[in-house]
């Protein structure tokens, strides 16, 4: 070393020796000897503020700085990572769902007993009934004692109609005994008395004038003259109470008698109507009690197979069985016809918006296949104590017959939503949500290209890709770890619990 570089080094040194400890004096130097405690307390409060600034340094400026690192990604193997192809293919799309058979035709064995009544007996499930067979028996104990006791007020009512009836003809032949019998011999009576009256009046005058020629010839006393006289004057009386007898009989006693007599008559009349009516009400009741009766047992209307009409909402307490009361109206059992039958399923509520009428499907029954199309889509979805999930029931209507089919089978139906034809489709497994877009990991020679792209519709396994992708190219079948930290946590979670990329609307 010369003798300028010594000395240079010389100069410098003090300047150092200054610098390293104005900055050890600043900081606090550890390995410098301590001073007692109390004289610089200053020192450790400054390290703990050196080191809580270093931290927050790194916290906010540690993302930014990885973002000039090269892409760890890009310079990752991915020979060992599994990828597929992007091609054209024809894709249908399908709901599957599961169900139960039931027969689109039914002849509802309904209860026709007024109030309703208990069943005490009735056919097996599924049995095969003949017309005419007695299939179910309701209880009939009470109505068979109102019934009872209907009798009896009805032969009651029908004894009073019958009285009512003998009174209202007899009311009426006395009318016409009257007038034209018992008036007529009064009649007569006090005609005759007028008339005798009459002849009584003309002898007893006689009578006098004879004696008053008598008595001037001295052949008769005064007295017997008078007698003669008093005669005629009786005679005269009765003549005139004959007559008034014969005026009252016509005038007053004749309309008097017949106005009673037809007052009874109607009267009678009237009763007798009063009593026809309450038979016939009481004969309806009657009738209508003994048809109540004849309801408590229900015959088969035609053969067929015997099916409980128990709803998949029905309780225990109303499940169709022996000692089960049931509703006027309320349907028993049904006869379907087994050469219409449909296939009920229950369709969650996030896909049956996409299910309409006339919609082709499979329906497979045990290992058998029937084509079918959708005829109905509840709207509103079935009641379900047990669980929370929303189901609707859709109808599909097997176009083919087979003897095999019962009603009550299960039943998976297969619908056929859309047949895209000829279109660009990946599996699911290749795309994954990440925030508001779908991605795909594409392959870029060695390396990997986050791509964006907009879905269609999917079934459970593809996916259609309506923009993004083109015939060709190579996307991975596991985009979460190709991607890896371009994703963010939330996703990474969401991705954990489901398997299948929603389609973006």
């Amino acid at each position: 070393m010369d003798s300028s570089a010594s000395s240079k080094s010389v100069l410098e040194q003090p300047t150092a020796t200054t610098n390293a400890a104005a900055i050890a004096d600043l900081l606090g130097n550890p390995t410098a000897q301590q001073e007692p405690v109390g004289k610089s307390p200053r020192r450790g409060w400054v390290w703990f503020l050196l080191f809580v600034s270093l931290f927050l340094v790194a916290v906010f400026l540690a993302p930014r700085l990885l973002e000039f690192l090269p892409d760890a990604n890009q310079a990752a193997d991915l020979t060992g990572l599994s990828v597929y192809t992007v091609q054209k293919k024809d894709l249908k799309i399908t709901v599957t769902e599961e169900g139960s058979l039931v027969s689109d035709e039914n002849v509802d064995i309904t209860c026709d007993v007024a109030g309703g009544a208990t069943i005490i007996w009735l056919v097996d499930d599924g049995d095969r009934v003949t017309e005419g067979m007695d299939i179910v028996k309701l209880d009939a104990s009470v109505l068979s004692e109102n019934a009872t006791a209907q009798k009896i007020a009805y032969e009651k009512a029908r004894a009073l109609m019958i009285q009512a009836d003998k009174d209202h003809a007899a009311a009426k032949i006395a009318v016409e005994e009257y007038r034209e019998g018992l008036f007529r011999k009064d009649l007569r009576t006090a005609e005759s008395n007028v008339t005798a009256a009459t002849e009584r009046l003309q002898a007893t005058e006689n009578t006098l004038a004879y004696g008053q020629r008598m008595f001037r010839k001295g052949y008769i006393t005064p007295q017997q003259l008078e007698a003669q006289k008093s005669a005629v004057a009786r005679a005269s009386l009765d003549l005139g109470t004959a007559n008034i007898a014969l005026e009252v009989l016509t005038t007053y006693t004749k309309p008097k008698i017949i106005t009673e007599l037809e007052s009874m008559r109607d009267s009678a009349a009237a009763r007798l109507a009063s009593e026809k009516a309450a038979l016939e009400l009481e004969q309806i009741k009657l009738e209508r009690l003994e048809g109540e009766l004849l309801k408590c047992t229900i015959k088969a209307p035609q053969d067929g197979l015997v099916i409980y009409a128990n709803s998949r909402s029905r309780d225990r307490e109303t499940e169709i069985k022996e000692g089960t009361s049931v509703k006027e109206r309320q349907v028993i059992l049904q006869l379907p016809d087994l050469t219409k039958m449909r296939a009920d399923v229950e369709v969650h509520e996030s896909k049956v918006d996409e299910i309409t009428l006339g919609m082709p499907a499979i329906v497979r029954v045990q290992d058998l296949k029937f084509p079918g199309v959708v005829t109905s889509v509840a709207n509103r979805p079935e009641s379900n104590w047990f669980s929370t999930a929303k189901k609707y029931i859709v109808g599909v209507r097997i176009n083919e017959n087979s003897e095999t089919l019962r009603p009550g089978f299960t039943a998976e139906a297969t619908i056929i939503v859309s047949d895209l034809k000829n279109v660009i489709a990946v599996p699911v497994a290749a795309v994954i949500e990440d925030g508001e877009e779908f991605v795909c990991a594409v392959r870029d020679g060695e390396g990997f290209e986050r791509r964006v792209v907009m879905l269609g519709k999917s079934d459970d396994r593809f996916v259609e890709i309506v923009q993004g992708l083109e015939e060709g190219e190579q996307v991975f079948l596991n985009p979460e770890k190709v991607l890896g930290a371009s994703l963010s946590r939330e996703q990474e979670q969401r991705s954990e619990w489901s398997g299948r990329p929603e389609r973006k609307e």
